[in-house]
């Protein structure tokens, strides 16, 4: 078994974003929904510093970003943007606090990966970080001690909770095929070397400690083998984009230990299957590597496919409490 084996995840969470801009709201949806597995919510909804790229930025030592109107921008000094991210963050964490009095167990916290974040700020000079290695390297080593802090934090407020890092990488495919688009539009940068890529994750999932990082991708094509030498104690990604050519890297990664978060419910509004159907995939993908049915219940946590900042407030609560029932289906009945 690999290193990543001790790590056992409850069996049903959600991926990060929540509708609306109430945090004590979201705090209580998340751990009444999710007993087990609560999150630390995000909520964009009230604008730039909540969303996803502003949100970490404000996380970063000595480097700090503005908002431009083409997106965030590295500034030489902390500005507006950046103490209403670290504000709202601290709003977000006194309300996970209030509502995990005594809670033990895991507790979830998200953030933006080194290689998302270097192709979503810009320089000074309007490109992409992404351009510069250098600029990468020093953005990477800012990321990894902005974490530290954080889950510091976190621990400190909840000293109950096991704190899983989730790293937030949906431009990870794109950065390494090259499919990045330059500010003009008309180029994309290169491609970044796959060696790079996966030492400068293994740097940043150092800011854990040794604690449990989950990647979420909800893009398609995952790169589940090049995450998991990184060190990635578990792969989140939307079930409904998996296709057979992922087959065997999927079935290295159980087999080594890697867990699997499997999104399988809409992050929008819509109908939801019976629990039992939502997950059919998973025991479909199960008998289809060959795999221990008794691993199921061990080896996947049950998510939405995606965020649910674009959701009904009605519609997160019954989704996360559908994954729920989902999880506890595939733990009763894993044939």
């Amino acid at each position: 078994m690999s290193e990543n084996s001790e790590f056992r995840f409850a069996g049903a969470t959600g991926i990060g974003s929540m509708p609306g801009t109430d945090a004590r709201e979201a705090a209580k949806t998340v751990t009444g929904s999710l007993e087990d597995f609560p999150f630390l919510a995000e909520l964009p909804a009230r604008g730039p510093g909540a969303d996803m790229i502003g949100r970490t930025a404000g996380m970063l030592v000595e480097l700090y970003a503005r908002v431009e109107p083409s997106g965030w921008r590295l500034s030489d000094h902390p500005g507006r943007d950046t103490r209403r991210a670290r504000s709202w963050l601290g709003e977000d964490l006194d309300a996970l606090e209030e509502f995990t009095q005594g809670y033990e167990g895991d507790l979830k916290v998200q953030a933006v990966g080194p290689w998302t974040l270097a192709a979503a700020l810009e320089l000074r000079n309007g490109e992409a970080v992404l351009s510069d290695p250098g600029a990468c390297r020093d953005l990477a080593a800012s990321l990894e001690e902005g974490l530290r802090l954080h889950l510091a934090e976190v621990r400190r407020r909840i000293p109950g909770a096991r704190v899983v890092l989730q790293l937030d990488e949906p431009s990870l495919t794109a950065v390494l095929r090259g499919q990045v688009r330059t500010a003009s539009g008309y180029r994309t940068h290169r491609a970044v070397d796959r060696q790079v890529v996966e030492a400068t994750l293994r740097q940043v999932f150092g800011a854990t400690a040794g604690g449990p990082v989950v990647v979420h991708s909800c893009a398609p094509d995952v790169p589940f083998a090049l995450l998991r030498r990184a060190g990635a104690a578990a792969l989140s990604f939307d079930l409904a984009l998996l296709t057979e050519r992922d087959d065997d890297s999927v079935g290295e990664a159980v087999e080594g230990g890697t867990g699997l978060f499997a999104g399988v419910a809409a992050g929008t509004d819509g109908p939801l299957s019976d629990p039992a159907g939502s997950v059919m995939g998973v025991r479909t993908l199960w008998r289809r590597l060959g795999l221990r049915p008794g691993l199921l219940a061990e080896a996947v946590t049950v998510t939405p496919s995606c965020g649910l900042a674009g959701a009904s407030p009605a519609y997160a609560r019954q989704v996360l409490a559908h994954c729920v029932r989902a999880a506890r289906s595939l733990a009763d009945n894993p044939e």
